[in-house]
């Protein structure tokens, strides 16, 4: 086995130990009694310290039954984004100053299930790390700097109109899904972050910010204990008590895809092209979902990595050139593969694309297989001298109750049957859709 968890580091501690042996990596963690999770990933003889704040909070969790509570509460689309900003805004200091008063780097995002806020510094870490907790665990705000915010906001969204590509993608969210909040940009829309106030952040900043829906993780050179300690002490303070789960609440989203193809047109000079499988099995998390994203991953690195026949073919034809990306979105509500890019021919490129890959099942080799598990062996691996990839690995993992650690152990477990029945099953041709945006006729 490549992870085993190990008694108490000492006798007198809170925090239990995770050893990864291939890796040679200690995780440290534990769980406060308001409920927070707390993780520590020592790294000794790196200069730079990490720590990342997440909330299990996104775009697309606008209605939910709060703890306790019967009642269902729909908010404004976009809200999570908004409150991502607002969060940088403290009356009695500049969070942004403050971190580099510190000699520290502070950033946030917000994604379709989570927001983030992170720092990374060499210096003065424990006052990093108390201005972090701090600043993400309180709110101050005014009716006059949520109406500013508004048009701040709305700025930002414009300006992601005119993106062709984040369009075109949009447009794909739209062809796939129904009802699903994925098909709406995570910042909202002009119409509904006006219908966000006050009370409703306040409101939603209560409920998902409690420490027992976050999670906080932290790496560099330090002693997992004083760490600990240091939080704890910064917990003790604030007076949160333990909260039952929020109840999130998802529309009943078909299987089946809403349109299968979506055209536009925009200022560009060539034309764009988005191919997208709507994932089918939704709800699971936890190591079936991970060992899905594997084989995903692992299936498209033969069939259309850049050092595939098919990828060199189209490559070499012009019909697609180095903007041609594929991605694989798997979270416990919802997921797709997303391939495509700037294309001369977005019709050529589809049956090119679409045959090239599913005339593959029951073609792939185990030499194949066993080079692209290698390789992303290594690219594991190596991922972990990268702190910020490592954090944000976790964070993502965690909310899906995935663990790190057991990456490795389920990549040796994918055999050549698992690829053809997944490429089988989430590569069918009712599952797919396209979005293309064309240049405006002069």
């Amino acid at each position: 086995m490549s992870s085993m968890t190990m008694p108490n580091m000492k006798n007198n501690s809170s925090m239990q130990m995770k050893y990864n042996s291939i890796i040679q990596e200690t995780l440290y963690y534990t769980r406060l009694e308001n409920g927070l999770p707390v993780y520590i990933l020592p790294k000794k003889g790196f200069q730079q310290k990490y720590a990342i704040f997440s909330t299990n909070y996104g775009s697309i969790n606008n209605t939910f039954k709060a703890p306790g509570k019967s009642e269902v509460v729909t908010v404004p689309v976009g809200i999570a984004h908004f409150l991502e900003h607002k969060m940088f805004e403290n009356s009695e200091l500049n969070v942004f100053d403050a971190f580099a008063s510190f000699g520290a780097n502070v950033n946030a995002f917000t994604t379709y299930t989570m927001t983030s806020y992170l720092f990374d510094t060499i210096e003065n870490f424990p006052e990093c790390l108390e201005l972090l907790l701090n600043f993400v665990q309180s709110l101050s705000l005014t009716e006059e700097s949520v109406e500013k915010e508004k048009g701040i906001i709305e700025q930002e969204i414009r300006m992601y109109e005119d993106d062709p590509d984040w369009i075109t993608y949009l447009n794909l969210m739209q062809a796939l899904f129904f009802h699903h909040s994925v098909r709406i940009d995570i910042a909202g829309t002009a119409d509904s972050i006006y219908k966000i106030n006050r009370d409703l952040l306040l409101t939603c900043h209560k409920k998902f910010y409690h420490p027992g829906n976050m999670v906080l993780f932290i790496e560099g050179d330090l002693d997992p204990e004083t760490v600990l300690q240091q939080i704890k002490e910064n917990q003790s303070k604030k007076g949160f008590a333990k909260q039952l789960p929020i109840e999130k609440i998802y529309p009943n989203e078909p299987k089946f895809v809403n349109k299968q193809r979506v055209e536009g047109n925009m200022s560009l000079s060539h034309p764009i092209y988005y191919l997208g499988f709507k994932e089918q099995e939704i709800g699971i998390d936890g190591d079936k979902l991970l060992k899905k994203d594997l084989i995903t991953g692992i299936l498209l690195e033969i069939l259309i990595g850049k050092g595939s026949n098919l990828y060199q073919s189209l490559y070499e034809s012009g019909l697609i050139d180095d903007s041609f990306s594929v991605s694989v979105t798997l979270e416990i509500d919802h997921g797709m593969t997303v391939l495509g890019g700037h294309t001369n021919d977005p019709d050529q490129l589809h049956q090119a694309l679409y045959e090239g890959i599913i005339s593959q099942e029951g073609k792939i080799t185990e030499e194949e297989l066993e080079r692209v598990r290698k390789r992303m062996i290594g690219d594991y691996i190596v991922t972990f001298d990268s702190l910020k990839s490592t954090a944000q690995n976790f964070v993502s993992y965690y909310f899906k109750n995935i663990d790190l650690f057991h990456e490795l152990n389920i990549l040796k477990e994918i055999t050549l049957d698992d690829l053809n029945q997944r490429l089988r099953e989430h590569f069918d041709y009712k599952n797919h859709a396209v979005s293309i945006m064309y240049p405006e006729e002069k």
